[in-house]
């Protein structure tokens, strides 16, 4: 996965709190391969049939959402689905934790922002998309015409920026570690297992 540090696009307000993992990707389309992509089924069931749906009309990089977004069951394919579709970046009141997790390690930024910064972004984007513009370092956003901060933990911004994993980040330490396990094993000889 390749990180990033800035982004410029469209952003849409997807109203309603409560928008879980379930809506985001219904379980039956995880059976795809992911290699197909899985943007397609983004939200499929609340889209398909509702001609006024903005991800309908529009392919943004950032959304605006409702509390509780990313909530339910853990299924990362619910970012797999965001990501595939063009989605960098989610600005909610507060999130599923498990859904945040997995968004950080797939590149995605789950950010918190409060209700009324959340309510006046969703009325000034209104049924269509507006302009966008989020940097990691500074930790700040404008969207429809709204400059603000958002806070994002040093090491969610690191895997971010060089679009790490926790495996990539753990990697980043591996002279410790291998340092580490050589001391180790020269005071604990028994512990080895011995070749065959």
């Amino acid at each position: 996965m390749s990180g990033w540090s800035e982004l410029s696009g469209d952003a849409v307000a997807l109203r309603g709190a409560n928008i879980d993992t379930d809506q985001l990707i219904p379980a039956r389309f995880m059976s795809q391969p992911r290699a197909d992509g899985y943007g397609g089924f983004l939200l499929h069931d609340v889209r398909v049939g509702d001609e006024g749906h903005p991800l309908n009309h529009h392919a943004p990089q950032v959304l605006i959402a409702g509390r509780n977004f990313g909530s339910g069951s853990s299924r990362e394919a619910a970012v797999y689905a965001l990501v595939d579709f063009g989605v960098r970046a989610v600005f909610a009141p507060s999130f599923g934790d498990i859904f945040a997790g997995n968004a950080v390690n797939n590149g995605l930024l789950a950010a918190q922002i409060d209700e009324e910064l959340c309510a006046a972004l969703m009325e000034a984007l209104g049924d269509g998309a507006g302009a966008a513009r989020v940097d990691l370092a500074a930790g700040c956003a404008a969207i429809a015409g709204h400059d603000f901060d958002f806070t994002l933990d040093p090491v969610r911004r690191e895997k971010l920026v060089n679009g790490w994993d926790d495996i990539d980040l753990t990697g980043q330490h591996m002279d410790k570690i291998t340092e580490f396990c050589g001391a180790r094993f020269a005071a604990h000889p028994w512990a080895m297992p011995t070749p065959q």
